[in-house]
């Protein structure tokens, strides 16, 4: 997926938005002892925070300020993604519930990662 035209950044912005609710309502599925209730929080606080650098990198005012919101972006995906396998492999969920949250996340940090290379 490419982002160079505002039809295609609105449409990954919708994708990043439905990733989000998702993440949300599987954080709410996960359990709640003292372990969990700290992944859950960075989980939380990650995942949420790569829709909202992609819309801060939207209102940028210069190439640079683009560039470094959409590289924080990059950074919370990538951190999430670390928080999920830790949740996978803690069995704190089943892998398959996971497998899709780490896909998701690889291919939103290749779009952004490509669009800061164009």
């Amino acid at each position: 997926m490419t982002l160079e035209s505002p039809k295609s950044r609105s449409e990954f912005k919708q994708r990043i938005y439905f990733f989000t609710l998702k993440l949300i309502e599987f954080i709410d599925l996960l359990p709640k002892d003292d372990v969990s209730k700290k992944i859950n929080d960075e989980l939380f606080k990650n995942g949420t925070s790569v829709i909202s650098k992609f819309i801060e990198s939207s209102a940028a005012l210069t190439k640079k300020d683009l560039t470094n919101s959409t590289i924080e972006a990059i950074k919370f995906a990538n951190e999430t993604k670390l928080w999920m396998a830790l949740v996978r492999d803690s069995k704190r969920a089943k892998s398959d519930k996971v497998k899709w949250f780490l896909e998701e996340l690889d291919e939103i940090s290749k779009a952004l990662a490509e669009s800061i290379n164009k």
